[in-house]
């Protein structure tokens, strides 16, 4: 792990020692030079985001503001990040979104289903933490390729649609000996291509079907295209890319899928290596936290004095049991405090703190417990594609007061 020296604190904004003397000022790091470089236009499919609140990295990742986070405890569909591993299908598929049909399989009944018929079936509404796996990739050292996220590749996100349990139970229930649930995305796939090596097909614990849903609403609204309606496998808890878009098919299967996504694709690969199916797969999300104020996006902070700090916590499969804060780097802690509803296990607490902050440098850092006693580790695990970072070192931010 790095030293508390190469985090955020070691990269204040250009300019800054000579520019802004004498007034406060609130640094974050390179956070805050990816955000401010960010100039893209909305790719055409989500056009109709908030353009403020949001970076553009490219036509299929858009990440939220750390500032556009705010104090609401639900992420608005308009600053929602976007991930996508292959292109928006086209709209056609949301014209009739009751028509889409998706094939069950692995059942004692096995049969396609309507989105009309599966609305019959059953509706529950549940409240999750959707982020994608390599959220936080831009801490880490050794710099890996994909998107360079910083914290906001994720969002808290209601989600309405039919629970698989009610599903599995109207078709007679699981085949014995399927341990796994896969789930496969129906995007228009390029001629002439392994399907296997492009589609976007991810395997999960078949237990994972007790609070996994079939989905057709977002936030209380169609789900929009981009995001992956008419339907789309939600599994709580779990990292984003195992929450398929325009699923198309659910198989309760015996082995992992064999499509690349999965076997070689989103794996715990060391420095150096590659990822086969013997490394550890991205799944479950761990206990996590960060800070998104005092932390204004023109990088100034009025003088010293009490503020509050801010931020989000979640703990994956797991319910946050509590937050501490640190305004010295993690030397010393202090209790903060939950605000707003609880909306359940899945979903995160915002939590706040009060606390003097004089003129000089404070490194504020926060760092979660769950309820099954995880507490949010300091170090980030190492790996070939920046996955699953959640270490409260890495996403230390610098205040500094004048």
């Amino acid at each position: 792990m790095a030293s508390h020296t190469t985090m955020p604190r070691r990269s204040l904004l250009t300019g800054s020692a000579a520019a802004l003397a004498g007034v406060g000022l609130a640094t974050w790091g390179r956070g805050a030079h990816a955000q401010a470089a960010a100039a893209k236009p909305l790719p055409a499919a989500v056009s109709w985001k908030n353009p403020a609140d949001v970076i553009v990295h490219s036509a299929s990742t858009v990440e939220t503001k750390r500032s556009a986070f705010g104090t609401g405890a639900i992420t608005p569909s308009n600053q929602l990040y976007l991930r996508n591993n292959l292109p928006t299908p086209d709209a056609s598929i949301v014209a009739d979104r009751d028509a889409w049909e998706v094939n069950v399989t692995g059942v004692k009944n096995p049969r396609k289903l309507t989105l009309r018929e599966l609305k019959a079936m059953g509706l529950e509404t549940v409240t999750m933490v959707l982020q994608c796996s390599g959220n936080g990739r831009a801490f880490f050292p050794s710099k890996p390729s994909g998107t360079q996220w910083t914290v906001g590749a994720a969002g808290c996100v209601v989600w309405s649609g039919v629970p698989m349990r009610a599903v599995v139970e109207a078709l007679g229930g699981v085949v014995e000996g399927m341990r796994y649930m896969t789930s496969t995305g129906g995007e228009k796939l390029p001629d002439g291509i392994d399907p296997k090596s492009i589609i976007v097909e991810r395997s999960v614990a078949a237990a994972a079907r007790q609070d996994a849903m079939l989905a057709w609403e977002m936030n209380g609204e169609p789900i929009p295209l981009a995001h992956g309606g008419p339907l789309r496998m939600i599994v709580p808890g779990f990292q984003g890319v195992n929450n398929i878009k325009y699923v198309k098919q659910v198989a309760f299967t015996e082995n992992e899928s064999d499509a690349k996504i999965m076997s070689h694709g989103y794996r715990l690969a060391p420095l150096g290596g590659k990822g086969d199916p013997s490394m550890p797969s991205v799944q479950e999300m761990g206990v996590k936290s960060w800070i998104n104020s005092p932390l204004p996006e023109d990088g100034t902070l009025t003088a010293g004095g009490v503020v509050q700090i801010f931020g989000v916590a979640f703990g994956g499969v797991h319910a946050v049991k509590g937050v501490e804060v640190s305004i010295d780097g993690g030397k010393t802690w202090q209790q903060a405090r939950f605000i707003g509803p609880d909306l359940g296990k899945y979903a995160w607490r915002q939590f706040a703190l009060a606390a003097r902050l004089p003129a000089g440098n404070h490194m504020l850092v926060s760092r979660a417990t769950d309820t099954a006693g995880n507490t949010q580790p300091e170090a980030r695990v190492e790996n070939l594609r920046g996955y699953n970072n959640t270490s409260w070192a890495d996403h230390a931010v610098t205040v500094t007061v004048a």
